[in-house]
């Protein structure tokens, strides 16, 4: 039979590779007493702190521990020295240079030979990026937050005018009226008014809800939406000439929110009509498809397009604006982005200077 070596009582015992692997580890390695000074280190301690080891023993370690963590750190000592094994234990300390670092411990007591054996790994990178995502995600709560009572406060606002609009047309004798073209278009502005009423009326009613992200979805008819958002936009589509091929044969309905999608609609046909090239009738083009099995909605137009270098990230920004318009505002693809984003969904979009812009919209099932 093969002599099977015993290395625990070969290799791992030996002082050279010991020392090796300590002094390799990218970690912090540190033995200490239970007196609170460091009895044995490897470099990676005084690389992080800048100190020499001469200026580590020399100490008390509670003299290198950020000010505000001393108190908290000295408990957790009472604890190891009470033979209690501290695990992922976090605490910061203060280099030579004055910054703070963020390390992470666990130590195990050995209460015979009165030492303490510590693994830290340096974790100030990722707290790092931890407060940026917190700093990230209290602005962006800010921001909805600021979005919401907009939206809110200006539907509000805009339903007296709208009602009182209304009111006019129920009080308007159209019998009077001989001329057919005037009759077509009061009856494209009392639509496109009721319109804005049940638009408005919507809006508020969600924002009144004590939870506002509880957005409701169903299967909704898409080519129902399509049709209603071309009904508000009926004089814009056709003051503008412009041209919208609809192919919605492949898929009929998405499980998304009815309110949510018409705005999706809304604000991408306007802006596909407010940034058409210049002189020229907008066209647009509208299809949906089911592929990989995801539900998508492809949007696309021939106007003017952005620069996708220049523009990046900043496309779905609020507030940011890529052509000089007075109309714009740079919000519509903001609201865009945030509906589809909020219920699970995806877009992406595709697009050159002066060739036009495509958007894919992909539906969370």
């Amino acid at each position: 039979m093969t002599e099977i070596k015993n290395y625990a009582d070969t290799a791992f015992t030996d002082n050279f590779n010991l020392e090796h692997f300590f002094e390799l580890s990218a970690d912090l390695f540190c033995i200490a007493g239970y007196d609170g000074y460091f009895k044995k280190i490897n470099s990676s301690v005084s690389k992080t702190l800048g100190y020499t080891n001469e200026e580590l023993f020399a100490k008390p370690i509670h003299e290198f521990i950020y000010s505000d963590d001393k108190h908290i750190t000295a408990d957790k000592r009472l604890n190891l020295i009470a033979d209690t094994p501290l695990l992922n234990f976090e605490n910061r300390y203060l280099t030579k240079s004055g910054e703070i670092v963020w390390l992470s411990w666990t130590s195990m007591p050995v209460k015979s030979e009165e030492v303490v054996f510590a693994i830290a790994k340096n974790i100030t990178h990722k707290k790092k990026l931890d407060e940026d995502r917190n700093a990230l995600l209290a602005d962006f709560t800010k921001i909805n937050q600021n979005l919401k009572q907009l939206t809110y406060s200006t539907s509000h606002d805009l339903r007296m005018p709208v009602s009182n609009l209304l009111s006019v047309f129920n009080l308007l004798d159209i019998s009077k009226i001989q001329d057919e073209e005037t009759l077509e278009f009061i009856g494209m502005l009392r639509s496109s008014t009721e319109s804005l009423r049940d638009t408005l009326n919507n809006y508020v009613d969600q924002l009144s809800q004590k939870n506002v992200l509880m957005v409701h979805t169903e299967a909704v008819d898409i080519n129902e939406c399509l049709n209603s958002a071309l009904q508000g936009l009926q004089s814009l589509i056709q003051s503008s000439g412009a041209k919208i091929q609809v192919n919605l044969a492949e898929l009929k309905t998405v499980n998304f929110n009815r309110a949510y999608l018409e705005s999706v609609f809304l604000n991408l046909i306007t802006n596909s009509i407010k940034y058409a090239k210049p002189h020229q009738c907008p066209v647009i083009s509208i299809s949906s498809k089911r592929e990989n099995g995801v539900n998508q909605l492809l949007f696309a137009d021939e106007g003017q397009g952005f620069d996708m270098d220049k523009v990046k990230n900043k496309i779905f920004g609020l507030n940011q604006k890529f052509h000089n318009n007075n109309d714009s505002k740079g919000i519509g693809l903001y609201l865009v982005y945030n509906h589809v984003i909020s219920l699970g969904g995806k877009i992406v979009v595709d697009s050159k200077l002066n060739e036009g812009a495509k958007f894919e919209i992909s539906f969370k099932d």
